[in-house]
């Protein structure tokens, strides 16, 4: 079964944004606003997730000093296209965001960009821009092309005050914090001296590309690629995305917006809003969607069973759901998709070692996802991964060692379970 769908442009965007100009310095060079005529698609994307507001958080939810520094983030677009926009954002920031410089340059690994590439990115005709809480802009179109597969630095200098209050948490990507000052449009790596692996500000990189659409692959970590390696691009949606490419399907773009440890129905003081509240903006929002991918539900089964801990409580609350929870969550989201005339795909729950009780929500979960008919297609992430012997669990080869989480060839079995001819159906106009 499936939807007829049409493109979608972004409209224009409304939230209200003070933005006013200081003096450009540094060796990027302006670039001449883009034609107007053409559609713009999402080439890359992330999902912004709030930060634990504690006076003394743990290791791994303290953020790098940014105040008055440079942060350089490293992105790959899925698809090609000439002419450029980024979108920052300020979704679940608690105060209002100020950058003072944004450039783009062309990657030469580590913090390093390749002289002559880089481009002052400006908003509505000024390098400085300040963000409400919650606000997220595009950047004024600027003419120069991007080759898909290929890495690009995104450097933001923040005010003097600024800090990180959300971002995307499991980026696995090295990205870059400079030492004081605005150090955007530096080609050398050596202010770059504090690495991170989170990213922050920027959600979005669009395309002009006339012919091209986007799939939004939206879910847990499984589709965050946690234990993935480093700096590699192996999880499951770039497996994909090189399936696209070598298939010649190369006007399709793969976005990823995923966050680990997710949950359908309950949002999280660590693992962001709940996916059926923020689906609108990071799936169906993005420029150029036509079909979504839904991967999302195992740590709702899970985290009712998950002890609580005092202080910082990740996993609360500790909801106890039942399949038709899960079940009446992924319909009102199947509503939403077609509502904005895009294909949703349903991909089932992979293994997880689960006990007795929490296995039968999951087996209940993916029966109704692969016969019930209620999305427009059904991937079958379950039956790719899972052992033929113990179906409740991992295959060895594909197990990254926790039983939860697929290996490198996990997520690559993972992309080959998804049939091309589904996410590249043509667009109806």
């Amino acid at each position: 079964m499936f939807a007829r769908i049409t493109s979608r442009a972004l409209g224009a965007f409304t939230a209200a944004v003070f933005a006013f100009s200081v003096g450009a310095t540094g060796a990027a060079h302006a670039a001449a606003p883009a034609p107007a005529a053409g559609e713009w698609v999402t080439a890359w994307a992330t999902a912004a997730q709030s930060i634990p507001d504690l006076a003394d958080p743990p290791p791994l939810y303290r953020t790098p000093d940014v105040a008055g520094r440079t942060v350089r983030q490293i992105v790959y677009p899925t698809i090609s296209g000439r002419g450029v926009r980024i979108r920052v954002s300020n979704a679940y920031g608690r105060a209002p965001l100020t950058l003072t410089d944004v450039v783009l340059a062309q990657s030469a690994g580590g913090a390093q960009t390749r002289p002559g590439t880089a481009v002052r990115v400006t908003f509505a005709g000024k390098a400085f821009v300040t963000l409400k809480p919650g606000a997220q802009l595009d950047s004024d179109p600027i003419s120069v092309a991007l080759t898909a597969g290929q890495p690009y630095a995104i450097s933001l200098a923040a005010g003097p005050r600024q800090t990180v209050t959300a971002w995307h948490r499991v980026a696995n990507q090295v990205n870059y914090v400079s030492t004081q000052g605005d150090h955007a449009a530096d080609e050398t790596p050596g202010a770059y001296t504090r690495k991170f692996t989170e990213s922050a500000w920027v959600s979005a990189l669009d395309v002009r590309a006339p012919n091209a659409s986007a799939i939004a692959a939206i879910g847990d970590s499984i589709t965050d690629g946690l234990r993935s390696s480093l700096n590699r691009n192996r999880r499951w949606t770039d497996a994909l995305s090189r399936r696209l490419d070598e298939a010649g399907a190369t006007q399709t773009a793969v976005l990823n917006l995923g966050i680990s440890g997710n949950r359908l129905l309950s949002d999280s003081p660590c693992y962001g809003e709940a996916l059926e509240r923020r689906f609108e903006r990071d799936a169906l929002g993005q420029s150029g969607v036509r079909a979504a991918i839904l991967l999302i539900g195992i740590n709702d089964i899970n985290f009712a069973a998950m002890p609580p801990r005092a202080g910082l409580d990740c996993d609360f609350p500790h909801t106890t759901v039942t399949a038709r929870d899960l079940i009446d969550g992924y319909r009102r989201l199947i509503e939403l998709a077609h509502r904005s005339s895009v294909r949703i795909y349903g991909a089932t729950l992979t293994p997880a070692s689960l006990p007795g009780p929490r296995e039968a929500v999951r087996t209940a979960v993916n029966g109704w996802i692969r016969t019930s008919g209620a999305f427009d297609g059904v991937i079958d992430f379950d039956a790719a991964l899972r052992d033929s012997g113990h179906p409740d669990q991992l295959q060895r080869r594909f197990d990254s060692g926790d039983h939860i989480h697929p290996n490198d060839d996990g997520y690559t079995a993972m992309a080959a379970a998804v049939p091309l001819d589904w996410v590249t159906a043509p667009t109806h106009r």
